[in-house]
């Protein structure tokens, strides 16, 4: 199968999901700079949840640019990714509203987990369709940026419910580690 649908049905999903995200920021009935004031925690996770989406937008992009064509596991995989990051706009929400309290925090750190590794499973996916000595593995390589997000997440969840802006600091340090990749997370 060629990868163009892919591609596109992956870049309208994304581009529903940072919309819906920015649709949270509700306009202040006020006109003064203290109405923005409550906004702050909702704008913060709003600006966190962009760069994940946009990290895995640019990533999911590069590792497509190295694909050849897609078969049915690539498809499914690609919805599975797609699913964890359609969770991104009430995650996001819920740890803004409740200005980054330890469950949502934590939650948050859940859904991070599981994109990240529906995007290894991806990856994986697409290396298995086109072989252990392609240009997709290569450029892949041995993915150490990818791996070390996963165990970063996985940390900061048990971490949300003790200190959870630490959490959320651990996630912002995981996307300047991921924002300097080329194919993968």
């Amino acid at each position: 199968m060629v990868k163009g649908r892919l591609e596109a049905f992956s870049d309208g999903v994304i581009a529903i999901i940072i919309t819906i995200m920015v649709l949270e920021l509700k306009i202040p009935h006020e006109s003064d700079l203290a109405a923005l004031r409550p906004l702050i925690p909702t704008f913060l996770s709003y600006v966190l949840s962009f760069v994940h989406v946009g990290i895995y937008w640019n990533n999911h992009h590069h590792l497509f640019q190295a694909v050849r064509q897609v078969n049915g596991s690539t498809l499914w995989a690609n919805l599975h990714l797609l699913f964890w990051l359609s969770l991104f706009p009430f995650v996001t929400a819920w740890m803004g509203e409740n200005h980054f309290a330890a469950l949502p925090v934590a939650l948050y750190g859940v859904v991070l987990l599981l994109a990240a590794i529906a995007y290894f499973t991806l990856t994986r996916t697409l290396v298995f369709h086109h072989g252990q000595d392609s240009t997709l593995a290569n450029a892949l390589g041995r993915n150490f940026k990818g791996k070390l997000s996963v165990l970063i997440y996985a940390g900061s969840i048990p971490l949300a419910f003790a200190i959870p802006w630490l959490a959320c600091a651990l996630s912002r340090y995981r996307t300047k580690i991921e924002g300097r990749g080329k194919t993968h997370r």
